[in-house]
């Protein structure tokens, strides 16, 4: 991969954590977000047709009307959950699999959960390919959450969902964060941080409207991939 591209992207990324910072406060992308930006191979994530705009930043189709999300989203939402080298994450959404990689260049490990088969299965494939080792996934309504894995440090949600689903809080561990997107009405969503304090309560802060696919309800309950523990 030539470094214009991925230099030429996290410019942009760059201008837009300034443009919204007041409501983020977060003037750059940390140090750590931005290696692992540039070790994911965005283009690997994407349709083989659309791998010249890999290094766009904006959401991209996958199929299955899902998207790869806009890199500074991306960005935005990893470095909202504070992550460090010994963090175990659970993502729900896991689509083509870029936002799990860029995790997994981060924590020590990811679960995480796809409700459509046929993207869980190429996600893994994909990762795999790569040598993500420290990822396990899985196929089912990510609502539920992992509890036999849990308690997490983090969790980010890349669908947005009509309110917080009420099993992804009680699998964070005290101080955990959870990343998502929630409508708000009028078609509308926000990005919000909640944080589980140490007496088991919530503390909530919106960050940023955004706009993601809606989160789908999946139809049967977690299987595990071949592999996965759970």
């Amino acid at each position: 991969m030539m470094k214009d591209p991925i230099d030429r992207l996290l410019r942009r990324i760059r201008g837009d954590y300034q443009a919204t910072a007041a409501t983020t406060g977060l003037e750059a992308p940390s140090p750590g977000v931005e290696a692992a930006l540039r070790r994911v191979p965005r283009e690997r994530f994407v349709p083989e047709d659309l791998a010249p705009r890999a290094w766009d930043n904006t959401a991209l189709p996958i199929g299955f009307g899902q998207t790869i999300s806009q890199p500074f989203i991306v960005a935005l939402m990893t470095d909202l959950l504070a992550l460090d080298k010994d963090s175990r994450v659970l993502e729900v959404g896991t689509g083509c699999g870029y936002q799990t990689a860029v995790l997994a260049e981060m924590a020590a490990q990811v679960h995480t959960i796809e409700v459509v088969p046929e993207l869980a299965r190429a996600a893994r494939e994909r990762l795999e390919a790569l040598g993500y080792t420290r990822v396990q996934t899985r196929v089912g309504d990510g609502r539920a959450g992992w509890p036999e894995a849990a308690p997490f440090d983090a969790i980010l949600v890349t669908a947005a969902a009509p309110e917080i689903p009420p099993a992804l809080p009680q699998q964070l561990r005290p101080g955990g964060r959870l990343v998502l997107p929630v409508d708000s009405g009028w078609q509308a969503q926000d990005l919000l941080l909640v944080t589980r304090t140490p007496d088991g309560g919530l503390q909530r802060r919106k960050v940023l409207g955004v706009r993601f696919v809606p989160l789908v309800p999946g139809q049967k309950p977690p299987t595990p991939s071949p592999g996965d523990p759970g």
